[in-house]
């Protein structure tokens, strides 16, 4: 009997021993910020992806750009995914946020749109050019339109180049300086506009619609999941960044934004 009992505690060891250890995140929940619309599907693939790992994730959605830091600095998220470098490194400077990039995203190459003409080339004297008002896309445009050469920016203007900074502008073009969500929308009465990917298939333009787009190759704008200072070394964050940076998610990319953007990892 005693034998009997033994070999059984040693099979119910070993029984116990093979199964899975309980993930440590088990239960966990993390807000996570993140913009409406086409990022609400894709975060929905993220999300589950995430509870395979015992992750649960609260999806708060934001309408405009300038929500989820300040949502994050105050402890409203545990982190938030929907802006590039440039962006975040202007927030900081400007609000004195303390937030850092943890994994990368997706990039949207940003792109020069019109309902009115087929090209640049068609772009007539005095045209009336929109582009998003905030310091980072702003800048985003100007050298996409330098890189077309219908203006010129003044060296060392970098990526937060302003239309103060224009020393060449042979067309007369008139540069509209709009909010990155309006400038899309606006298209109908402007000659062109710079307009973010996300924001362009919110606003109906398609690839027909489309003069020109920014290179991708060393891109800088690679979107990213960000966290407040001092949580970047917390046990669940590369589990989150796990969630979002695999083939289920990279597909969801492709069928969701139809081509538009491109995973950044």
């Amino acid at each position: 009997m005693l034998n009997f009992t033994r070999r059984a505690a040693i099979a119910a060891f070993a029984l116990f021993a093979a199964l899975p250890v309980t993930n440590a995140l088990a239960n966990e929940t993390l807000r996570v910020g993140i913009m409406s619309a086409e990022d609400e599907d894709i975060w929905a693939v993220v999300a589950k992806e995430a509870a395979k790992q015992g992750l649960d994730l609260k999806l708060v959605v934001f309408n405009d750009y300038t929500q989820p830091n300040e949502a994050l600095e105050n402890g409203e998220l545990d982190a938030n995914a929907f802006q590039h470098k440039p962006y975040l490194d202007n927030q900081i400077k400007t609000r004195g946020y303390h937030i850092v990039p943890v994994g990368y995203t997706a990039v949207w190459p940003i792109g020069l749109y019109s309902r009115k003409h087929k090209s640049i080339a068609e772009l007539p004297e005095g045209a009336v050019i929109g582009v998003p008002n905030d310091p980072s896309n702003e800048g985003r445009a100007l050298r996409l339109l330098e890189a077309q050469g219908v203006i010129k920016l003044k060296p060392g203007a970098g990526i937060l180049a302003t239309t103060a900074d224009i020393t060449d502008n042979p067309k007369k073009l008139e540069i509209k300086e709009l909010d990155a969500g309006i400038v899309g929308r606006s298209i109908d009465d402007l000659d062109a506009a710079v307009v973010n990917t996300d924001w362009a298939l919110k606003s109906k333009l398609t690839q027909q619609n489309r003069l020109a787009t920014e290179a991708v190759e060393n891109n800088p704008y690679r979107n990213f999941i960000a966290v407040k200072q001092g949580q970047e070394n917390a046990p669940w964050v590369k589990t989150l960044v796990a969630a979002y940076q695999n083939e289920t998610v990279k597909a969801a990319l492709a069928t969701i934004y139809k081509g538009t953007a491109l995973p950044a990892w």
